[in-house]
């Protein structure tokens, strides 16, 4: 282990106590001052070891804040006595601060280095880490992704463990994730990853798949953007009848049959002129039909028959030639005991049974000839067919009923084997519907996590790349009287459902979701909002937290929180494989080369003057866009028309060689593994 530096003579005596601060006097030669910043100092006396940190040198005074107090060997974060002004004030020693940092055994695992002692490893318990709610904060290009990929490959490469019951969900919004787990197996055969896509492109991805019968009314509120009260008695009904129709039953026919009677009913007896009711009346059966009710349906008289159409045609008296056999027989399908009909369990419908259910719901009596109700189902009905028509819809599509424990394994499945990463890519999906689909999953978990019997036996953490794009302060509240995330936040971690929340714009998110944290690791952040967002909302961060985070270093973060004695700058290595988060290298993007030799001091392959250029098999890219005449056309070139000597999406000129005289730049272990009962077996 590394031995930290003795100091003999550093610190003079106590000169005076200022709130949390000591001031001590400077005896330190100016060499040894330099390395003083951040070094965390012992103040000792009988009885007493109280730890500080020095966080300010002069040539007179030291000061040095305190920070916690050792206790039998072991490390408590808060001061309640300060120091007597006698103590003897040393730097910590290596017991001291394993204490602090953490050792490596089955219970922790590698955060990181710390940044101030060389070599020393950070060890968190995993415990303390992830059996509470965690955010990741820092501006774009600081480490974000780099250092979620190296805490979940740190997590699995710990000897001393095998986590075969992880399950660690990432929402990962721009697809990065992959290159960084998909080898997860090489670390122990025991582990799995998989990759869950909307845009399947390797024979190892999996298609995801929510099946539509296991929403609730929470959740169609949510799909459908509902944003009146009252367009969820609608949606409340709606559901209802899905789930009666879905047996497809004598039942369900009757009750078919009942409400588009009544519907029938009231339009007849309403105060309309006889041609306006039979508009009224059509429409009801164009949209909603069955073989009793349809407009080829036949109706028995005395002697003689009718089709359902027929018995509408108008007399010239201006009524209803078969208004009493019609009224009779719409009568005689009228059964009120229907509307006590309890909704069926385990019911199976797709999300176009769901739109035929609406139909029925805006005929059933308290629904028609309302205005406003009119107007607000119809928001509903041109979002939910929007949905329906678009490539969303293969999303929630299902061959047959799935519960959700079922559903759940099969999610964490892949083949006879368990996934402990379960990579969901959101990449294709728009920021409108990517948010509803990761609500709706965080309920199905939460959900399914509330009724174990044993509560928080079987763990889900949810990493929200991009947080800001779903943990929103939305109308969830207002609306359905919570937000998924805000109850995961404060009711979660009690039942195994743990937010793990990654994001460049922390002032954009839920401030109860961030209250409810209980670990941070902040990479650098310079934005004043989001900086004083943080402070704000966590009242117990130091100042000289929020100062060491402006001046981070890529890769380098500030964690405090309950998994960490105190708040401590760390290191982060570079996940081996790296997730796919560099930025665009515009240089080489930019750069071509010619293929015709010559001559110059500055360029090795210079193109010759009043040449165009000609790129190597090697350098075209994937998706040209225009070319010069004597460019070779490739599978996906854009633009090969040539007119004037220019394509038809080239602007400009076609390149020509640059004076080589004129530019400057070359071109050239195991552990105690208990399986859930819902889960395959090992292998």
């Amino acid at each position: 282990m590394y031995i930290i530096k003795e100091v003999l003579v550093m610190f003079g005596k106590i000169k005076f106590i200022s709130g949390n601060v000591a001031h001590v006097e400077t005896i330190a030669s100016a060499e040894e001052m330099g390395d003083l910043m951040n070094v965390h100092v012992v103040f000792e006396a009988p009885d007493q070891a109280i730890l500080g940190e020095v966080e300010e040198v002069t040539d007179e005074v030291i000061k040095i804040r305190f920070l916690g107090e050792f206790q039998n060997g072991k490390y408590i974060s808060g001061v309640i006595r300060k120091p007597v002004l006698s103590s003897n004030i040393r730097t910590i020693n290596d017991q001291e601060l394993s204490a602090i940092v953490g050792v490596y055994d089955a219970t922790t695992f590698k955060l990181g280095q710390s940044s101030i002692y060389t070599n020393f490893e950070v060890c968190v318990d995993i415990n303390n880490l992830f059996a509470n709610h965690m955010a990741v904060f820092g501006n774009t290009g600081s480490g974000k992704s780099c250092g979620v990929a190296r805490v979940v490959q740190n997590i699995f490469s710990n000897p001393n463990l095998v986590s075969y019951n992880a399950n660690i969900f990432i929402f990962d919004a721009y697809g990065e994730y992959k290159t960084a787990f998909r080898d997860l197996g090489k670390l122990n055969p025991n582990y799995t990853y998989k990759f869950v896509t909307t845009n399947m492109q390797e024979p190892t991805d999996y298609e995801l798949k929510i099946p539509f019968h296991l929403l609730n009314l929470d959740d169609l509120t949510i799909m459908l953007q509902a944003d009146k009260h009252s367009q969820i008695p609608i949606l409340e009904r709606a559901l209802k009848l899905t789930r009666i129709f879905s047996k497809d039953d004598e039942v369900a026919e009757k009750y078919k049959n009942h409400l588009i009677a009544k519907a029938l009913i009231a339009i007849l007896y309403s105060n309309q002129i006889t041609a306006n009711k039979k508009n009224e009346i059509f429409k009801v059966l164009e949209v909603c039909h069955t073989n009793e009710f349809d407009f080829g349906s036949v109706i028995q008289g005395l002697g003689y028959t009718r089709t359902l159409s027929e018995c509408f045609e108008i007399d010239s008296n201006g009524n209803f030639g078969e208004s009493v056999l019609i009224t009779d027989y719409i009568l005689s399908h009228i059964d009120e005991e229907m509307e006590m009909t309890e909704e069926p369990t385990n019911a199976f419908y797709s999300m176009r049974d769901f739109a035929a259910a609406l139909e029925f719901t805006l005929i059933s009596e308290g629904f028609q000839n309302n205005e406003q109700l009119y107007d607000d189902s119809m928001l509903l009905k041109v979002r939910l067919n929007s949905i329906i028509n678009s490539k969303i819809a293969n999303i929630y599509k299902c061959d047959s009923y799935i519960s959700t424990e079922s559903y759940i394994a099969s999610l964490v499945a892949v083949g006879n084997k368990k996934a402990q990463v379960i990579n969901m890519n959101l990449e294709d999906i728009d920021d409108t519907q990517a948010k509803i689909i990761v609500k709706i999953v965080a309920r199905i978990f939460f959900d399914f996590c509330k009724t174990r019997k044993q509560r928080a036996k079987i763990p889900f953490h949810l990493f929200l790349e991009e947080a800001h794009r779903y943990v929103q302060k939305d109308a969830d509240v207002f609306l359905i009287g919570y937000n998924i995330f805000d109850r995961i936040a404060k009711e979660g971690r009690k039942y195994g459902v743990l937010l793990n929340i990654i994001s460049q714009r922390p002032v954009e998110i839920s401030e109860t979701v961030i209250a409810q944290c209980s670990n941070f690791l902040i990479f650098k952040m310079t934005h004043p909002k989001d900086i004083e967002y943080i402070r704000t909302m966590l009242p117990n961060i130091s100042a000289d937290v929020i100062e060491k985070q402006k001046i981070l270093q890529p890769g380098n973060c500030v964690g405090f929180g309950g998994a960490f004695k105190l708040p401590m700058v760390i290191k982060m290595q570079m996940p081996d494989p790296p997730p796919n988060s560099n930025s665009c290298d515009v240089n080489t993007c930019w750069r071509v080369q010619g293929n015709v030799a010559g001559e110059s001091t500055h360029n090795t392959n210079p193109i010759p003057n009043n040449q165009s250029f000609t790129p190597t098999s090697q350098q075209k890219p994937d998706l040209m866009v225009g070319t010069s005449n004597n460019l070779q056309k490739s599978d996906l070139m854009v633009g090969t028309q040539v007119q004037n000597g220019r394509p038809d999406l080239m602007v400009g000129t076609p390149i020509q060689n640059v004076n080589a005289d004129d530019t400057s730049s070359n071109m050239n272990g195991t552990g105690g593994m208990v399986k859930p009962s819902f889960l395959p077996p090992i292998s």
